[in-house]
């Protein structure tokens, strides 16, 4: 049975398909298990149709974290941060995915297909995963960065 930390929603649009496929591969081998959200091939789609409910699977707590993958990473970024609780950080670098999680605290890692390889994509994920929240100073940033309308 996968624990629930070891179980990850992920998305990605059709740019980022074979980059998801890998890193699901990837991770399957150490014990993480997907729910995929979509797309299925690497036909053109609209990337908010599948983001939308990762995102959504999120903020109702079935997930603690998520990956979403598109060409660049920014535009399934602008999606997933549309939802309040959802903190959606761009990384193409391993100080990027680290400090997401360290400072930010995000849930979401939004990942560049046409930017990174395989290898680095695997290797950030495998970061984001593993680094802790630091809390303190970070922990009332965080919390004043959903908009209050």
């Amino acid at each position: 049975m996968v624990d629930s930390k070891h179980k990850i929603a992920i998305a990605s649009d059709h740019a980022g398909y074979c980059l998801k496929e890998s890193v699901k591969k990837a991770l399957s081998a150490d014990g993480y298990s997907f729910q995929d959200f979509g797309t299925y091939s690497e036909e053109s789609v609209d990337y908010p149709d599948f983001v939308h409910p990762l995102a959504k699977a999120i903020e109702n707590k079935s997930f603690e974290k998520g990956i979403i993958i598109c060409g660049s990473g920014n535009g399934v970024a602008m999606v997933a941060n549309k939802y309040p609780d959802i903190r959606a950080a761009v990384c193409w670098n391993e100080e990027i995915a680290k400090l997401a999680r360290m400072h930010n605290d995000s849930n979401v890692i939004s990942l560049p297909a046409r930017f990174i390889t395989e290898e680095n994509a695997v290797h950030f994920v495998k970061i984001f995963l593993t680094t802790e929240f630091e809390g303190g100073k970070h922990d009332r940033r965080v919390k004043k960065i959903a908009a209050k309308i």
